[in-house]
């Protein structure tokens, strides 16, 4: 993409963070006002997402000019984030964070395709699939750190009575864990969100939709996210990009279970996140 697309895209993020509404705006005028830009500035922090989800919808299923659907996605997945990069729009710490997510969510992948598990699957061939798995797939867990990233600096968030560091990431690892070893012994993810609820039960984020700063849990902010991520995923397997085992024979809505899965991994891709330096300096942290 060219400089000028950069340019346009600093102004408006520049436009996002100052504007302001008339004056004597009040009321429910006010609201329509703030939630307008609340919109837009989720819009904006999706960049990552909808680019690459954009080309999930138009490539299609038989690839381009002989190159497989899979191996597409991820030539235009990485032309994305270097780009991200080169504007300036992701730092190089930033891209470490997303990075280690990516691995984080691709060993995910591998096991749960594995044949022994097998709790979805990549129908199609690709020459970029390793143990089975299609290595775009793991910018698809990379995007969710890209939209926490840039919500962050777009939505001026700030983050009140953030539990200690050891305590959240200890949390984050078992819910990584429990994706694995639920297979074996159980699944303890409603012991590890009763956990995790009252680690964050304080937990407040500060945002700035307009002019003003507003508040909200963090817990709803992972449960909405989670939300959004499941019905990209309906999209997702509708156009055949991965199928669970009961969509194999005809397409069917994701189980509503999964929404539980994503909400917990958007906690553990903020734990990530939150380690990166700017965001630290954004947190109060109990002593």
């Amino acid at each position: 993409m060219s400089s000028v697309t950069v340019t346009t895209i600093n102004r408006l993020d520049n436009w996002l963070m100052q504007i302001s509404p008339p004056e004597n705006t009040v009321g429910f005028r006010r609201f329509c006002w703030e939630f307008w830009f609340f919109g837009l500035k989720q819009a904006r922090a999706c960049l990552f997402v909808a680019l690459f989800f954009a080309a999930v919808l138009l490539v299609p299923r038989s690839g381009i000019i002989g190159l497989p659907r899979y191996d597409v996605l991820l030539i235009l997945a990485l032309i994305i984030q270097v780009w991200m990069v080169w504007s300036k729009l992701e730092t190089v710490d930033e891209l470490k964070a997303i990075c280690l997510f990516h691995l984080v969510g691709f060993a995910l992948e591998v096991f749960k395709t594995s044949g022994a598990i097998q709790s979805w699957s990549y129908p199609d061939f690709a020459y970029s699939k390793v143990f089975g798995v299609p290595l775009f797939a793991g910018f698809m867990y990379a995007a969710v750190g890209s939209y926490i990233i840039q919500s962050w600096r777009l939505m001026q968030q700030r983050v009140a009575h953030h539990p200690p560091y050891w305590m959240a990431v200890l949390v984050a690892v078992l819910i990584y864990a429990n994706f694995f070893t639920h297979h074996y012994i159980g699944d303890y993810r409603w012991y590890i969100a009763a956990a995790t609820l009252g680690l964050y039960a304080r937990t407040v984020v500060y945002f700035t939709p307009l002019d003003r700063e507003r508040s909200m849990p963090l817990l709803l902010g992972f449960i909405l996210v989670g939300f959004f991520i499941w019905l990209a995923e309906n999209i997702s397997t509708f156009m055949g990009l991965w199928s669970y085992p009961n969509q194999l024979g005809a397409w069917s809505a994701v189980h509503l279970g999964k929404w539980s899965s994503w909400s917990m991994l958007v906690i553990m891709t903020f734990t990530i996140v939150a380690q990166l330096k700017y965001v630290k300096q954004r947190i109060d942290v109990p002593r």
